[in-house]
């Protein structure tokens, strides 16, 4: 959902405090509490009401475009432009928590919307989302900032997860790509599922396989998975250090976080 944006410099301790009065008033209902859980709604919805956004041209929004910022201490980039835009990664859902709630567009957030939040693409903009797991691709709009857990690419609403099939457990193995083209929805193609995408962490990557070698040792106190070295040479040598394949999404974020804990580095999520 919606983040903390880079905080403006007031001349004058007065508009200091109304800005911060202003900043939280804005965006702090969207912070996560565990005194309310998020979930689905509580009554039946007719998914064959809902269709997918037929995208068109939209004006970048003035709220939520920062060419930074910063959420838990992490720094976030926000892209100029959507075009191009193809990434794998895990994909999760928010619902009853935060419907109604503004989004960083200032729109706000429908459960039962063709709609998503993404931490670095521009907002609004056209997206398709493809589960790898079963093939199944929507196309949503998104508006909103999020997600911040680790290792996640995009936060869709209830009704695009329940689309994708993956609201009843939730999270979801996703390629996400930009629209770039006139008219999508007559190229929309087929995705097929050969084979069951696999989880990987990817904790380092050095020019040097004595700095990869060094790390697996390390990481070989943190987990039984396969621990293995991939060396590419595409004009540049270059040893990458990935554990897997992992079986699920919680053992990945487990694992990520105690590889963060221990000091060893930040591991980002890699399907193969």
């Amino acid at each position: 959902m919606d983040s903390q944006q880079k905080k403006p410099t007031f001349p004058t301790s007065g508009f200091l405090v109304l800005g911060i009065f202003l900043f939280i008033f804005t965006v702090g209902g969207c912070f996560h509490t565990p005194s309310q859980p998020d979930g689905p709604p509580h009554y039946n919805v007719d998914m064959r009401k809902i269709h997918d956004p037929v995208p068109h041209y939209l004006p970048k929004s003035k709220y939520g475009n920062p060419t930074y910022y910063y959420v838990k201490g992490r720094r976030y980039h926000v892209l100029t432009t959507a075009r191009g835009y193809d990434k794998r990664g895990i994909a999760s859902w928010y619902g009853t928590k935060f419907n109604g709630r503004l989004t960083s567009t200032r729109e706000p957030y429908n459960l039962l919307g063709m709609t998503a939040a993404s931490p670095e693409l521009p907002i609004p903009c056209f997206v398709r989302v493809t589960n790898l797991e079963n093939g199944r691709q929507v196309i949503v709009k998104v508006n909103d900032r999020g997600p911040f857990a680790a290792n996640r690419v995009m936060d869709l609403s209830y009704v695009a997860a329940r689309k994708l099939g993956y609201a009843g457990r939730g999270t979801a193995l996703v390629q996400v790509s930009s629209i770039d083209e006139p008219n999508p929805l007559q190229h929309t193609r087929p995705y097929f599922a050969h084979h069951h995408p696999k989880l990987y962490l990817q904790v380092g990557a050095f020019s040097e396989m004595h700095n990869a070698a060094h790390l697996e040792r390390e990481l070989r106190r943190f987990t039984h998975r396969r621990i293995y070295i991939a060396h590419e040479a595409h004009g540049r040598r270059l040893y990458r250090v990935q554990i897997g394949p992992l079986q699920t999404v919680d053992e990945s974020d487990a694992l990520q976080e105690r590889i963060a804990r221990s000091g060893l580095g930040h591991a980002i999520t890699v399907i193969g």
